[in-house]
C-alpha cells in the first residue's frame, strides 16, 4: 500500500482522529522521499515522527478492543 493508498484508506474509515495512523501515514511518506533525503534530514525526520509517536503514549489502554477490534 503506498502513502495515496494509506491516506483514502484513513478517509474511508474516519481513521484522522485515530493518531496511530496518522503516524503510518507519516513513515509511509518519509519512506516514499527516503532516496531524495540526505542522511541527516532522514534521520531527523525518523526523530520527529518517533517523538509524536511516543507523544502519544498509553492512550489505549481500557478501550484496546473499541480501537482495535477483538483479539484472535
Amino acid at each position: 500500500m503506498d502513502s495515496k493508498e494509506l491516506a483514502e484508506y484513513i478517509e474511508a474509515t474516519d481513521g484522522i482522529s485515530k493518531p496511530w495512523l496518522l503516524v503510518q501515514l507519516r513513515m509511509k511518506k518519509l519512506q516514499e522521499r527516503a532516496g531524495e533525503l540526505s542522511p541527516e534530514e532522514y534521520t531527523t525526520a525518523i526523530a520527529d515522527i518517533h517523538k509524536d509517536l511516543m507523544n502519544l503514549g498509553e492512550w489505549w489502554i481500557g478501550i484496546e478492543e473499541e480501537e482495535f477490534g477483538k483479539s484472535l
